[in-house]
């Protein structure tokens, strides 16, 4: 697959070349029982649903002031930004301008670091996981991650030009899923923990660019994938979980990493590497950040998946449930999870923002 960096992506403080150390039992099944029939049900389905990044049509201008102009101009040349999230200083059209496209790669960066994660995580739990069936699955799976990571990588160098390093806190809980040696933290922190979150913040990027179409094919063929992936991990995790086989001090660590999980993820999406590129005050715009109803709005419903699909598998024990109850994210545990429902629901309250912000009625969302 040939194409342009326009603007090749940074890199991290540490270098071209990342590594972490790990040390993991490699299983072999010599049984080849095929024992559990959802998850080869899955396989089947991933390898049906496969798709090739040429398939996307990779002409579609991709605009993003031009974009902007016309939201503008159908707002009657306000500025909803200024008007709606309250920021700490009014940006004037440029620097408003300067401030979505540059927060709009940054998350599209993350996603394709996170990809990257989930590329060697996947390929670590072909290796450890000690059913034949979840081998199969998660074969299949490393070469929708190899997928995902290409075209999220030419999205950002061809079509945008605009990209930012991997956020450290996202880095930080990669090398921790990576290399954990036990092969259901992998499966924990990733398939759960990672994918939960991007299968919601997909959901948010569809809605928050729905006049983009090359993002909204990308996206949409995405979120299907993930939306299997997050189902193997819970479907997996489920049966190590709710059959008495932890102890209690295993299941503890089970419940911080989590906890801590849960953590790096939220700080991650504070954005202060927009801050820090635009020259804006970091210290001023991170307390707007946590401050404002849309944006902590928005960060709680990056965790409109993770939380029904750690109830399904057993993790929602009352010290996960104190620490999400603190962040005001339990009010999800009674979602469906991944094995129910595909996307993640956006709460109402966030939806009428996000109506505002954009300027659009109910339907088109």
């Amino acid at each position: 697959m040939q194409y342009k960096q326009r603007n090749p992506v940074p890199l991290p403080a540490s270098g071209p070349l990342g590594t972490v150390r790990t040390t993991m039992d490699t299983a072999f099944d010599w049984e080849y029982a095929l024992k559990n029939q959802k998850l080869l049900t899955l396989y089947e389905k991933g390898k049906a649903s496969t798709w090739n990044a040429t398939d996307l049509d990779w002409d579609t201008e991709v605009d993003i002031e031009k974009l902007m102009a016309r939201r503008r101009e159908a707002a009657g040349g306000v500025s909803l930004f200024n008007q709606l999230l309250n920021p700490p200083h009014p940006l004037d059209e440029k620097r408003n301008l300067e401030f979505n496209m540059n927060m709009n790669a940054w998350m599209l960066s993350q996603f394709l670091h996170g990809e990257q994660g989930a590329l060697l995580a996947t390929a670590k739990i072909v290796q450890s996981v000690p059913t034949e069936e979840a081998k199969f699955y998660a074969a299949n799976q490393v070469a929708d991650e190899a997928r995902h990571v290409e075209v999220y990588h030419r999205y950002l160098t061809e079509k945008l030009g605009i990209s930012f390093e991997v956020n450290t806190n996202l880095q930080e809980l990669l090398d921790t899923t990576c290399s954990d040696p036990r092969w259901d933290i992998t499966y924990l922190g990733m398939q759960i923990m990672v994918e939960g979150l991007a299968l919601a913040a997909f959901g948010l990027m569809k809605l928050t660019m729905p006049d983009e179409p090359l993002i909204q094919e990308i996206t949409t063929r995405i979120m299907g994938d993930e939306a299997r992936h997050v189902a193997f991990g819970v479907l997996s995790l489920g049966e190590l979980y709710k059959s008495g086989e932890l102890t209690p001090q295993e299941l503890r660590e089970r419940e911080d990493f989590v906890i801590e999980a849960t953590q790096l993820m939220r700080d991650r999406l504070l954005m202060q590497q927009v801050f820090e590129r635009m020259d804006l005050d970091v210290k001023i715009w991170l307390k707007w950040v946590k401050s404002t109803p849309f944006m902590v709005a928005f960060r709680q419903m990056l965790f409109s998946k993770i939380v029904p699909n750690l109830k399904r598998i057993g993790l929602l024990t009352p010290r996960v449930r104190d620490a999400y109850d603190k962040l005001g994210i339990l009010r999800f545990e009674n979602e469906k999870d991944s094995t129910e429902e595909i996307e993640a629901k956006p709460p109402a309250e966030f939806l009428e923002l996000l109506q505002s912000l954009l300027g659009q009625p109910p339907a088109q969302l």
